[in-house]
């Protein structure tokens, strides 16, 4: 069966960035804007959204037939589970359909249950974050490392909430309270894939958050642990895609202070 390359997933996510892009409008309220529904009382999905999806799935299943697809908005595509794609066409469609920059195109690939490649795209700075297992990481072609960050007050951290957060109890709203205290501030960009990417990289010192979808992280965990990162669940376990999700990740110091942070509390 045929497997991918690195660059295949780059180009697929770059292609798939040139919709979105396409399809952006920076001043939304002056404009016909974007076919939006809803999928929850706050959780919404675009037509570009589908549009750069169904590019993805075609693409894949052309080129990678018989691989099983998991993908936010259509489920995906049943086959083999030893080939497994994780695709998020549009990642921070609520920042794109108010017209605010911050989205992300997010592919990883696993084989025999093992996160193998990852990509994030970034169509608006034009930045492709990559990794490939047992590699490293890049931003471009460059390689990135994390941050040297090792106290935590002194780090910059991100976060992101459910999209049921108005009903559950695990809204995070009480954790991003507390560590704003414990660290240098807390950010939220409203795109896992780019908040795990920018931990790979060093703009963040680190990453939390819970109730999670495997599509969110996928790419984004594995660029930031080949690039030197620490990244578990908020057990410490390092499977972070499977069910109850939810991740950290964090040059190891500042992971080691977080992981105690949330055994703590």
């Amino acid at each position: 069966m045929a497997v991918p390359r690195l660059a295949d997933l780059e180009g697929l996510a770059k292609q798939a960035g040139q919709i979105l892009r396409d399809g952006y409008q920076p001043l939304p309220g002056s404009v016909n804007h974007l076919n939006i529904s809803y999928k929850g009382p706050i959780d919404l999905v675009t037509d570009i959204d589908r549009r750069s999806e169904n590019f993805l799935l075609q693409e894949i299943k052309n080129a990678f037939p018989g691989h099983h697809i998991i993908a936010e908005e259509s489920g995906g595509q049943s086959g083999n589970l030893e080939h497994v794609w994780y695709i998020d066409p549009l990642d921070g469609t609520v920042n794109y359909a108010h017209g605010i920059p911050i989205f992300s195109v997010s592919i990883a690939y696993q084989e025999a249950r093992q996160l193998v490649l990852g990509v994030v795209y970034d169509p608006m700075r034009d930045e492709c974050f990559s990794a490939e297992l047992g590699k490293g990481a890049w931003m471009n072609g460059q390689p990135i490392r994390p941050s040297h960050a090792t106290d935590l007050g002194h780090c910059l951290l991100v976060t992101g909430f459910p999209y049921d957060i108005r009903t559950t109890a695990q809204n995070n709203l009480d954790h991003y309270a507390r560590l704003s205290i414990l660290s240098q501030g807390v950010r939220r960009l409203g795109s896992a894939a780019l908040d795990t990417s920018y931990v790979a990289c060093g703009r963040f010192d680190g990453y939390w958050e819970m109730e999670l979808s495997p599509w969110d992280v996928a790419a984004g965990g594995l660029i930031a642990r080949q690039a030197g990162a620490t990244v578990t669940n908020l057990k410490g376990e390092a499977d972070f895609l499977s069910q109850p999700q939810s991740i950290i990740a964090a040059p190891a110091p500042i992971h080691a202070q977080l992981l105690a942070y949330f055994q703590q509390n």
